[in-house]
């Protein structure tokens, strides 16, 4: 869409100059560019458009500029110095159109600036909703080591009240041990006193010999079998208190991870603004010397 004033024509007619000073600021857009993308690669690099650059420029506005500068031009009067820096010693040397041409040249390599600028920001919101997946899956993954610790101590109350019922039965025997064991010295007793049938004794105190053999190796062996189980519920109790102290630490470490981040969006939607508001003014120092330098020579 054409501008009112594209069609203005400049009132001297001495083109030389314009065409010099065109093909210098064709040269400077280009220089510009190659700043933008090494700045974009290199934050650290400093270039022509990072020096000279106001501090308030919460009321500057492009379109306004523009729109006064237009109507400065259809009136036929050119911007001083004092009101807008930008022009300031330009407008002396060359024409309007050279003044309109250089003003649509800045304000595509701005758009061009611009576009890179949210292009990366865009990459780094895309990071941010990978690194927001990956707390998600662990925390899951949490969720799930915290299933399998609540199986496991189930497990181990059912094995404890296993060795609860061991010992029960361990002490049924001591005390039926102890019993046959009473029983024995009774039939010594009665051995000793009856002679005569010593014979029928013998036999019964064998039988009561060979049960008292069978309840001690019942008993040996039960306890064999508490002392495995003890120290089998022992083993897996460290165990689990190892990974649940695991399961802490990584809880820990995912909830430092997850503040970090948060400290990082901060930073980069503040350094998001100031990138934004710096690539508003486009017109360094530097590069009104130069302008000023080209108009001289």
């Amino acid at each position: 869409m054409a501008h009112p004033w594209s069609e203005t024509k400049p009132k001297t007619k001495n083109t030389g100059p314009v065409n010099k000073i065109q093909n210098r600021l064709h040269s400077a857009d280009k220089e510009r560019k190659i700043n933008s993308s090494v700045k974009l690669k290199y934050p650290d690099v400093q270039t022509a458009n990072d020096v000279a650059i106001p501090d308030d420029f919460s009321d500057f506005s492009l379109a306004k500029t523009i729109s006064r500068i237009e109507g400065q031009l259809e009136e036929d009067v050119l911007p001083e110095c004092a009101d807008d820096d930008s022009f300031c010693g330009v407008s002396k040397d060359i024409g309007t159109e050279a003044q309109i041409r250089f003003l649509k040249a800045k304000l595509h390599v701005m758009q061009e600036e611009l576009d890179s600028v949210v292009c990366e920001c865009n990459k780094k919101e895309d990071e941010i909703q990978d690194l927001k997946s990956k707390v998600k899956n662990l925390e899951e993954d949490c969720v799930r080591q915290q299933r399998t610790v609540t199986s496991q101590q189930t497990q181990i109350e059912k094995y404890r009240n296993l060795f609860e019922e061991a010992n029960k039965r361990c002490d049924e025997l001591q005390q039926q041990l102890s019993s046959v064991d009473r029983e024995l010295e009774n039939k010594r007793r009665l051995q000793k006193q009856a002679a005569t049938s010593q014979s029928a004794t013998e036999v019964r105190l064998n039988r009561a010999l060979e049960e008292a053999e069978k309840y001690k190796a019942e008993l040996s062996k039960l306890r064999q079998t508490n002392k495995d189980i003890t120290n089998e519920d022992h083993q897996k109790i460290e165990v689990l208190k190892s990974e649940n102290k695991k399961l802490e630490r990584q809880k820990g470490e995912l909830m430092i991870g997850f503040k970090k981040q948060l400290k990082l969006i901060d930073i980069l939607k503040r350094q998001k603004m100031h990138i934004e508001a710096a690539k508003m003014l486009s017109f360094s120092e530097e590069e009104f010397m130069k302008a000023l330098e080209w108009g001289s020579s």
